[in-house]
């Protein structure tokens, strides 16, 4: 009797830790996800949504890359002062999507903050609206939804082919090599690092890694056939080490720019992506990553 009393405790502290967990995510942003009609999470005080553009098939320089590499958008919320939001994301698009995006998005009353590349020789082009603005959490969603109702509404772009990569990789080493954890989405292994160095605040909220203030570096393919593709935040001063650390190393930068505006200090964010080895590809990220103060 005295196993089962105790087995019935934990099962229903469990069960009420799920509870609380279920609970976790506040009201009004539960109510984005269902206008939006996405899926998201809600941690570190930020909900974050998902929009992935897993409609498209796109190759970089003659890899076919999954989704999960640099292709997904998504759209973050964080709670500011005076019951205001502070709404930043990244938007995936094709060059026909790009200005009726923008143009929805304008139209409603949100901001654009940058539009970019991230990877030069892919297949179809794409491009990245970075979306900016200020509200009551389900007034921001009912802005956005008419932009994202455009986001894959048409057909597909035709991409060339790629080739695939078969193999795996050895994840514990890139996560050793680059002195982070990462984590796996299907076939592709990313390693997010914040720079909770830099204070940056809007409207009482943090900006934290997961509102955008973050490098990244993304891998797949297998220990001796990989493709790296990532970000990194830096400030003024950070940007001229970090290209000549990634240029030693045989990295690609296809682009440095801003994603948001107005922000004290600036922060610059560059775009990188190479091929080769994956270990040796992880030591020239490691590279650049420590030329930053993150």
């Amino acid at each position: 009797m005295k196993t089962f009393i105790i087995s019935l405790i934990a099962f229903l502290s469990i069960g009420s830790a799920a509870v609380a967990q279920a609970q976790e995510m506040p009201a009004d942003y539960k109510q984005v996800l269902d206008t939006l009609g996405k899926q998201g999470d809600f941690k570190d005080g930020v909900l974050k949504v998902n929009i992935p553009r897993s409609d498209l098939k796109v190759s970089v320089d003659g890899v076919a890359t999954p989704t999960p590499f640099g292709f997904g958008g998504w759209v973050a919320l964080e709670k500011g002062s005076g019951g205001m939001n502070v709404m930043m994301g990244d938007l995936v698009l094709t060059e026909s999507e790009l200005n009726p995006v923008m143009s929805a998005l304008l139209t409603a009353g949100l901001e654009v903050t940058a539009i970019h590349n991230h990877f030069f020789m892919e297949s179809p082009r794409i491009f990245y609206m970075h979306v900016h603005g200020h509200g009551a959490a389900a007034d921001l969603a009912s802005k956005l939804k008419p932009a994202l109702a455009l986001i894959g509404a048409g057909s597909a772009p035709a991409a060339t082919p790629g080739r695939s990569i078969d193999g795996a990789l050895d994840t514990a080493q890139l996560a050793k090599i680059i002195g982070s954890p990462g984590e796996s989405s299907g076939p592709v292994y990313k390693i997010t690092i914040g720079r909770p160095d830099i204070k940056l605040m809007e409207m009482g909220a943090p900006i934290n890694a997961r509102m955008g203030l973050n490098t990244w570096a993304a891998f797949y393919g297998s220990d001796a056939d990989a493709v790296v593709a990532g970000d990194i935040a830096m400030l003024d001063s950070e940007v001229q080490p970090v290209l000549k650390a990634l240029r030693a190393n045989g990295i690609n930068v296809v682009a440095l720019h801003h994603h948001m505006v107005g922000t004290n200090p600036t922060i610059f964010f560059l775009h990188y992506w190479g091929k080769g080895p994956a270990q040796k590809l992880a030591t020239g990220v490691k590279a650049a990553f420590d030329k930053t103060a993150h």
